[in-house]
């Protein structure tokens, strides 16, 4: 499913991004077999704004883009967390570049991956997926590598369903998911992308900080007292 704002429209910050998603996502509100899952660090403004107005688990599925060398926002593939990786074979070859340099970017944005994973999460074990519906929340898409590879770790865990959901993707990238997942919600679909940032007023990079701050504010919400969201995010 899309949605076709003005192609005019500039998203103000991350956090207005997150709350454009909520009402095509408002069947899901309150079921405890939910759950968000943001793709750091940019996704997460965006995917805590949709859980706390769905009232649903929040989590983080960790994503790296394998950037081209000369041109690091150019996606020529992804990694996630579970050993997932993809790698578009067409963009190594326009650009010439060989597996060894591949490799070294691959190795480079595997440590990150690792450090994110280790900062953000510590000891909060790995959240469950098993006939859950997953949302997948990003603060938009280029070229989809990244969210591709989200996908494929999410489908290795047999959820009920999957959900894309970003504030604004160009259309090919759009069209291009409809074949990986039940059902994709884009706002903000532009005739041309140009970047991501772009589309945003406030568009300044999410810090580890931010992240982490999201995330416990999160957490404990679905701890509270009475609250049944919390009671499967540890399962």
């Amino acid at each position: 499913m899309t949605q076709d704002l003005s192609l005019q429209t500039v998203l103000p910050d991350r956090a207005a991004a997150g709350r454009s998603l909520v009402e095509p996502l408002l069947k899901y509100a309150h079921r405890p077999d939910v759950i968000v899952l943001a793709l750091p660090r940019g996704g997460v403004p965006v995917a805590y704004e949709v859980a706390t107005a769905l009232d649903v688990r929040l989590d983080l599925l960790l994503v790296r883009k394998l950037g081209i060398p000369a041109q690091p926002e150019y996606a020529m593939g992804a990694i996630a967390s579970g050993g997932i990786q993809i790698v578009n074979e067409d963009i190594l070859r326009a650009h010439s570049i060989d597996r060894a340099t591949l490799e070294a970017v691959v190795a480079r944005e595997t440590r990150e991956l690792l450090r994110r994973e280790q900062v953000y999460r510590a000891a909060r074990p790995p959240v469950q997926l098993k006939d859950q519906v997953v949302i997948l929340v990003d603060d938009g898409l280029a070229t989809g590598a990244s969210m591709i590879a989200a996908i494929q770790a999410v489908r290795l865990q047999a959820p009920s369903r999957i959900v894309v959901a970003v504030p604004v993707a160009p259309q090919e990238t759009v069209e291009s998911l409809y074949s990986e997942v039940e059902e994709v919600i884009c706002p903000l679909i532009p005739e041309w992308l140009m970047s991501i940032g772009y589309w945003y007023l406030d568009f300044s990079q999410t810090s580890d900080q931010q992240v982490m701050d999201l995330l416990q504010r999160a957490w404990q919400r679905e701890s509270a007292p009475g609250k049944g969201t919390g009671e499967h995010s540890e399962a």
